[in-house]
This record gives C-alpha cells, structure tokens and sequence, in this order.
C-alpha cells in the first residue's frame, strides 16, 4: 500500500480541495439535466438509478472519511448505511443491488441535502488531506470512485432512457460529432520485446494496476483504429449472428437464449441507434459500440483475427498521451477518427476496448489494506479487461495502466474493439 500512498496526490496543479470541488460538482451537473422521476427508475441489475449513485459516492467520503478522520462528525442518517453500501461486505451489509429501484425514498432532494452536509465536513477535513499523504489517498480515491459512478450513471440513464417507448433523449440539444470518413483499416506491426506494464509510480493509480512488471510480446500487429459500425453491419449481412462457428459456447448460448442480431441500442433495420441524444441515424464510419466481448471475439474471428492480449494493448498506448474523445469532448458518442498518425489511433477515448485477457491479478498483486480491498481485487474472476476509457470518462481519470473490467455478456457499457493479429503464421 505504501507505493499507491506515495501517489495519492497526483501530479495536477490543482489542490485537492479544488479538484474536490470540481468533481462534486460535475456529478451534480450531469444529474441536473434529469427530472426526478427518472432518476429513480433500474431497468436492470446492471443498471443502478442516478440518485443512488449520487448517494453512493457520498457515502463513500462519509464512511472511509469523515467518520474515522473528522473528530464530531454527525452521520447523516445511520439507516443510509444500508441503502448506499454497495458491496463492502466487511461494512456491513447492504440493499440488494436489484432492487435499488424499488426505493422512492429518500428523495432527489433529500439526497441533494446529504452531498451538501457531506461537502460542508469535507471542507474542514480537506486543509488535513492536502498535507497527509493517507488522507489524501483516501480523498483521491474517493474523487476517482465518483468518476468511475458520472460514468456510469450516464450509461445507466441511457439504458432507462431507451428502454422508455418514448424514447426521451438525455440532452436534446447534444452535439453529435462530426460525420467523417474513417480510415482504412490497416494492421501496425509491434516489435517482439520485454515490456513494463503496470503503473509506474507516477500520479494517482489503483491496487489493481499494481505491481508494475515485464512482459515478453512475440511479434504481432494492431489495428490502427476501432472497428466501424458498418464494417460490424457487413459480419450481421454475411450471417455472423447465425454462424455458431464463430462464437464461444457460452456466446452462442446467449445469442441463442436473448435473440441477439445486433448491437444494443441499434434499430430494427440497423440504420438508427438510440444515443444520449435520442435516436439519431447511424453513422457508417463511427466505431460500433455497446457489443459484448462474445460479439467482439466473434466478429474478430470472422475477420481472420483476435482481439488485444492487454499487455499488447497496455505497451502501444504507454507511448502516446492521452487524447482523444473523451468527456470533455461533449459530445458522449463514439466518433470517427481523425486523420491517422504513425501509431494506433483512438486508444483513449470513444470505446471501452475489449481485450482477450481475463481480468486477473498481475504477480505479486496486494489488495489495498482493510476494507477498501474489496474495491478490485474481489473481482478478479470471470471478467474480461476493458481499455482506454470511453467518451464518457474524464480525461484526467484514464491512463495507459488503467483497468477496467466486465462480464463477456455485458454490453449496456461504451464498450468496443479494435483487432489484432499473430505476424509469426501461428
């Protein structure tokens, strides 16, 4: 734990007590562009309403910090505990994650009232954390765990949001990105090589990004961008979904068992899909999104390919910085890539990227100490590496060591890929 001590204050010019600022105030301002109806309504397990993860993340300064760091703090509400623990079982225990949207109390206002009694103790805590390293962690880590929850609270209001037969849009007024042509898809050789993955001691990173480590690559080649939503069009034409050689047992089975024959959110006819936005038309050259990992791997084996092992994909983006569409873009949507460069284009940004690594521990792997180990590395079981944030994660919360993780049937998330391939004939 004392390498991920060492980095709790990141390498931004801004205090912490600005950048707690900041990121608190963002989660208000996503949730602001929904009337309060919406923001009680779970269409599925997977997707949690926008209040609760406005009080989930306040919850999470309240227990980890203001309760056992601020001298006469007073709990909110003790029976909050219950509600907003999310899976810390070593915590206490907590509301069935399926049912968060059987709860039409405590209200969005009440909720709003609690972030605000939370931020006022905070305020008087942060001076502290700006000069103690543990403290800061811990206030950093809170900060990036609210990032992670404005991700998914956008994703998770899209998946209601178009479950609705109205079809409301999030932001009618959203930009759309511009249309483009993408570039041809080509394949960049890598050279075989030791290479160093993991984060390497600089800024903020989490347990799971830890021990920084060498890897030996063969030789192989990536491809210079994502796979396009009409290059995806072209494997449902030629029978992809009907083909059960191409998929692994477990994907075909899903195909067979939810009548999968496109990616979520797109039309009957694949020429429209439902956005933040509302339903817009389809854009050709835009990359496919909201495909699970059984749809990416089979698509690449039609393709004559694979997917990214993640230390392939880890080694290629360690060497550019990080740019792309992103958050901050505005535009929360996929977007064609601009003119190619000489490496792997659009590895920030867009599309959480499918790789074909489980997401497992890296050797020598220790969870944080104490409770917050259940943050990672409990997961660490039947779940595939995701890459390289999508247009919905903050640009200073994604880097190249950054892990995320999903179930290979899970595809309610911005997730994508790119391919890759062998180069040595195996």
């Amino acid at each position: 734990m004392a390498s991920v001590l060492q980095a709790a204050t990141g390498t931004s010019t801004d205090s912490l007590f600005s950048t707690y600022q900041r990121v608190r105030a963002r989660s208000e301002q996503l949730a602001a562009k929904l009337t309060p109806e919406d923001q009680v309504v779970q269409t599925m397990p997977d997707v949690s309403p926008t209040k609760w993860h406005l009080a989930h993340v306040t919850w999470f300064f309240e227990h980890f910090l203001l309760q056992p760091h601020l001298p006469g703090y007073r709990e909110f509400d003790e029976a909050w505990h219950y509600l907003f623990n999310s899976y810390y079982y070593t915590v206490g225990q907590m509301h069935a994650r399926p049912e968060r949207g059987l709860l039409s109390r405590p209200t969005v206002e009440e909720i709003l009232g609690f972030r605000a009694h939370v931020d006022k103790a905070m305020e008087r805590l942060l001076p502290r954390a700006e000069i103690d390293p543990e403290l800061g962690f811990l206030v950093t880590l809170g900060l990036n765990h609210e990032q992670q929850h404005q991700e998914l609270l956008l994703t998770d209001i899209k998946h209601v949001l178009w479950t609705n037969p109205l079809g409301p849009a999030y932001d009618e007024t959203l930009p759309a990105p511009p249309v483009a042509t993408a570039p041809p898809l080509e394949f960049l050789e890598r050279d075989p090589g030791e290479w160093a993955i993991g984060a390497d001691g600089n800024g903020f990173f989490f347990d799971n990004e830890t021990p920084r480590h060498s890897v030996r690559l063969p030789p192989h080649a990536l491809a210079n961008r994502l796979v396009t939503n009409a290059e995806f069009q072209a494997f449902i034409a030629d029978g992809g979904y009907r083909d059960p050689a191409l998929w692994l047992a477990d994907g075909w089975a899903q195909v067979q068992t939810d009548g999968w024959d496109r990616p979520l959110y797109w039309s009957g006819d694949a020429t429209h899909e439902f956005t933040l936005g509302g339903w817009r038309a389809l854009q050709p050259d835009a990359p496919v999104c909201h495909v699970s990992f059984f749809e990416a791997d089979a698509f690449a084996r039609w393709a004559g390919a694979r997917l990214p092992q993640e230390a392939e994909w880890e080694a290629a983006a360690a060497a550019v910085p990080v740019a792309g569409n992103l958050l901050e873009s505005g535009w929360l949507h996929p977007a064609t890539p601009g003119r190619p460069g000489p490496g792997p284009a659009q590895l920030f940004g867009d599309v959480w990227e499918w790789t074909g690594s489980p997401y497992t521990p890296y050797p020598g792997f220790r969870p944080l100490e104490g409770s917050l180990g259940e943050y990672n590395g409990k997961f660490m079981c039947n779940q595939l590496s995701v890459r390289g944030g999508s247009c919905l994660t903050s640009t200073d919360h994604i880097r190249a060591s950054y892990r995320s993780f999903f179930y290979p049937q899970q595809r309610w998330q911005m997730l994508g890929f790119r391919l890759a391939r062998d180069i040595d004939g195996s």
